[in-house]
């Protein structure tokens, strides 16, 4: 049976800790002036959900109900709208209804500014994908990419922790890209390159002037993505061990440092050093395609040594963190989307984690799934603005609680 949680929430949005970015080298700041909301979802043949209208209000929105009925699949639904991709790295065919042959999801947004957007994604089996905005269909699906920005909190997010260098890799990758195209088009031209390497190195040819003419262009990208990690994540570390910090109590201390080679060589240091002990293994072993973040939990490693509850509060400092960073860089507030919040952390983590995100300050549009009602009654009878509740069975949702603003 699961263990009753008492949640109280006191904190004014006046006394809220501010947590900011550190100040970019020209000394100029994003001002915030839109705040993304999700007012409308149509979701057709998405995982369990056949057919689903849903509106949402721009606080919090609950989703109650026993596993597997659907809350966590509407959190990715959301999701693919933002990202045009799964949560997971399961096939896209994968989201579609067991037994049909194509799925649709189609939001309207709205700022606060007033302006409104809608966007659709859909998937036909054999066919692909299809991704509009307004309308109108994108010539590449990478420019839709940041613009409906969304940061998740879900269980498999131990995996940034206790998973392999990959993880972690795909993780700084996919927030840098919402925020920097650039990053994204050095990322694919570096990957070319990175294969037409590994072909030659298959192929075991050995002219110099081929190899030095493919390693010159992988340089040029390589030193470009070396830095603008290097600068992510020097930007966000002190925003992340702040959270953790609040969400622990201080009652320990984390960290998060990049681990690249670059960081102690040239690019072209390293294909030259690599190049026999490559051609023998028939791939590329060193380079940012090997990069990694270091997760520390005061001077130990917080992969060999934190306790579950230590992992998770690791794992939502980091997405805040990310949070903050998203909507510092695009001037949008993105939409939080928060599965099992609840779960693998004591009361006190939780209270704190809930002062953080629902009593005001960097947060706007909220969603949070739970088992327990007691928990997302509680929650809701602490915020300081608009809530709704949705009770989820089968994949059908059945609004049982609002409150308007107060």
């Amino acid at each position: 049976m699961k263990r009753s949680m008492r949640i109280h929430i006191s904190c004014r949005v006046s006394e809220m800790p501010v947590i900011s970015l550190s100040e970019p080298k020209n000394n100029k700041r994003i001002i915030i002036e839109r705040a993304l909301i999700l007012e409308h979802i149509d979701i057709l043949n998405f995982k369990n959900i056949r057919d689903a209208r849903l509106d949402f209000c721009d606080g919090v929105n609950c989703l109650l109900g026993k596993n597997g009925m659907g809350k966590s699949n509407l959190l990715e639904a959301i999701y693919f709208l933002g990202m045009c991709r799964p949560m997971s790295s399961i096939p896209e065919s994968a989201l579609i209804l067991h037994g049909e042959e194509m799925l649709m999801v189609k939001g309207q947004y709205s700022m606060d500014t007033g302006a409104s957007e809608e966007v659709s994604c859909g998937i036909v089996r054999g066919k692909g994908k299809t991704l509009k905005r307004n309308g109108k269909e994108y010539d590449r699906i990478s420019e839709h990419i940041g613009r409906f920005p969304v940061v998740t909190v879900t269980p498999s997010d131990s995996e940034l922790v206790t998973g392999a260098a990959e993880v972690r890799r795909k993780l700084m990758d996919m927030v840098i890209s919402q925020a920097d195209r650039t990053y994204l088009a050095q990322l694919i031209r570096y990957n070319k390159s990175l294969e037409s390497r590994n072909r030659m190195l298959r192929a075991g040819l050995s002219d110099q002037l081929l190899f030095e003419a493919i390693e010159a262009q992988l340089s040029e990208t390589a030193l470009s993505i070396h830095a603008t990690r290097r600068e992510w994540t020097e930007e966000i570390s002190p925003v992340f061990r702040k959270y953790y910090s609040m969400i622990s109590g201080d009652a320990e201390t984390a960290s998060m440092k990049y681990k690249s080679v670059l960081n102690d060589k040239t690019p072209l240091q390293v294909f030259n050093e690599d190049r026999s002990r490559d051609l023998a293994l028939g791939y590329t072993s060193r380079g940012i395609h090997r990069d990694d973040l270091d997760t520390g939990l005061g001077e130990y490693s917080m992969r060999r040594l934190g306790s579950q509850g230590q992992v998770k509060s690791y794992t939502v400092a980091l997405r805040l963190a990310i949070f903050d960073y998203l909507k510092e860089r695009s001037g949008v507030t993105p939409v939080l989307l928060l599965d099992d919040i609840f779960d693998k952390l004591d009361s006190e983590r939780v209270r704190r984690i809930m002062e953080l995100v629902s009593t005001g300050g960097s947060f706007r549009q909220i969603f949070i799934t739970d088992t327990n009602r007691e928990h997302l009654d509680e929650t809701i009878a602490s915020l300081q603005g608009e809530s709704r509740m949705f009770e989820v069975a089968d994949g059908n949702f059945n609004l049982i609680c609002q409150n308007e603003k107060k």
